[in-house]
């Protein structure tokens, strides 16, 4: 019997960042499908500000505590202080699915991207920081480019829009939201427990997918 794992994520959402190390374990074990929601897109993006900082950095130093995660001084005294800077969701989630699209890991792909906002600082709305992301991970640059002019737009507003109805119809609220899928039906896993502690997530993940 194969089990699948969704995963609802945001490339902007922090929560989502403190649970990477939860999803490598997962993907260890178990196939994974990523869904990503949209949470800084649209009407929802979001420039960078003073109002903004003081409202993310708190809970920044709680998804820190509880994960473990680190926060560089190129995302907290960088980007946060860069008002040129705008959070748009949109973008990332189309390199995520770029990525996938020329048989990359989209996880692995959200992960270094995870990495150059949390950690470097970078701005992973702009498609110039993504084509480099890209070349990071030895995607070969053309065909990235075209999967990304693909998929960019419309294509990634449907995907976010499935992912959304899915996280509906499963009553999954918020990101991260992780549902596992065994013989077409669906379980909710509550992973917040287990934030920063990939070990014991991985060993009761184990269990649910064996159904004990």
């Amino acid at each position: 019997m194969v089990s699948t794992l969704h995963y609802f994520y945001d490339p902007l959402c922090g929560w989502c960042y403190g649970a990477a190390p939860l999803v490598q374990a997962a993907a260890e074990q178990v196939r994974m499908q990523a869904h990503g929601g949209g949470l800084m897109a649209g009407a929802a993006r979001k420039a960078v500000t003073a109002e903004l900082r003081a409202f993310v950095v708190g809970h920044d130093q709680k998804i820190a505590r509880l994960s473990g995660q680190p926060f560089g001084p190129g995302y907290t005294d960088g980007l946060l202080r860069d008002h040129g800077a705008v959070l748009d969701s949109l973008p990332p989630i189309t390199a995520i699915l770029a990525t996938e699209a020329v048989g990359g890991s989209g996880l692995q792909m959200l992960e270094r991207l995870q990495q150059a906002h949390y950690v470097q600082g970078r701005r992973i709305a702009d498609e110039a920081v993504l084509r480099s992301v890209a070349a990071e991970l030895g995607l070969d640059a053309a065909a990235f480019g075209q999967a990304f002019d693909r998929l960019r737009g419309p294509a990634t507003e449907a995907h976010i829009q499935h992912s959304r109805a899915l996280m509906a119809q499963l009553g999954a609220r918020g990101f991260p939201s992780f549902a596992l899928e065994r013989e077409g039906q669906f379980t909710l896993l509550d992973a917040a427990p287990y934030l920063g502690q990939p070990a014991r997530w991985s060993a009761w993940l184990s269990g649910m997918i064996k159904g004990v």
